[in-house]
């Protein structure tokens, strides 16, 4: 947030090279103020669940999270807070969409998730992706409908590219959050994350998850096509960012070792350029 927050560096300062930093950047002040507003908290939350800390320390620190947003909705602001304060009001922001973003962090601080099922990992996406989306489609100022649609598909279309990219890195530390039903399509029975990314077969599972992203992806562009472009420009520059990372990890394929797939700076720079002129 603009201030820090129990020792939190401002999350903002910290998102300079990634595709929300630039995104955000070709929003008005007030949108682009509120936004990362929203990223900071996003941000704080996240720190918790995935450090190394023990796991009651991290739910303890989510619901004092959840008692801070509490006062928030009370007419109340805690130290660190006042921007976060003034961005809820201006855009009439949610409490339930604030409180379902812990839900999704807690998923992650009470215990590592391991080969959910397609029905848990939907659950997972909205709580730590969807809900994001719909703090932000108000923001961007999209109507009651058009809204929550582009934050269901959308949401969903990221966390699973996200989740993607990060299977080596994940597994790392215990988590393995590719649907067991994928894995089961795959013929693979374990849910070992060390075991499961090293199977010969796990690109059939992948494939499994990047169509479902695909079809999320394709859900959302119907969605912005009926929406005024001045709306839709960050979103849209997201989608084209995740989108080209998604096409880029199937044409590598899921053999290992996997080289870590990124889009480079130079597109992001491109693909700002074009959706920042309406």
């Amino acid at each position: 947030m603009s201030e820090t927050v129990n020792g939190h560096v401002p999350a903002a300062s910290r998102a300079k090279s990634s595709t929300f930093y630039l995104a955000m950047r070709i929003l008005p002040r007030a949108q682009r103020e509120a936004m990362f507003e929203v990223y900071s908290f996003c941000k704080a939350v996240d720190d918790i669940a995935d450090g190394d800390a023990p796991r009651p320390w991290r739910l303890e620190q989510l619901g004092l999270w959840r008692e801070r947003i509490a006062a928030l909705y009370a007419g109340e602001v805690p130290d660190g807070l006042a921007a976060l304060a003034r961005a809820i009001a201006q855009y009439a922001l949610r409490q339930e969409d604030f409180l379902t973003v812990i839900d999704g962090m807690e998923m992650d601080a009470v215990e590592d998730i391991r080969a959910p099922s397609f029905e848990e990992l939907d659950l997972y996406c909205d709580r730590v992706a969807s809900a994001v989306g719909r703090l932000s489609v108000r923001v961007f100022g999209l109507n009651d409908s058009d809204g929550p649609a582009l934050a269901y598909h959308l949401g969903r279309a990221l966390q699973l590219t996200n989740i993607l990219r990060d299977i080596d890195e994940d597994a790392a530390v215990g988590r393995l959050y590719l649907p067991r039903e994928a894995l089961q399509h795959a013929g693979i029975d374990g849910s070992d994350p060390q075991f499961v990314v090293l199977d010969p077969r796990l690109g059939a599972a992948c494939d499994l998850v990047a169509e479902r992203a695909l079809e999320h992806f394709r859900e959302a562009d119907a969605v912005m096509a009926r929406c005024a472009r001045r709306l839709v420009r960050a979103p849209k520059m997201m989608e084209a960012a995740y989108r080209r990372m998604l096409e880029e990890m199937v044409l590598r394929g899921w053999s290992w070792p996997r080289n870590r797939v990124h889009v480079s700076r130079s597109h992001l720079l491109k693909i700002a350029l074009r959706h920042a002129i309406l």
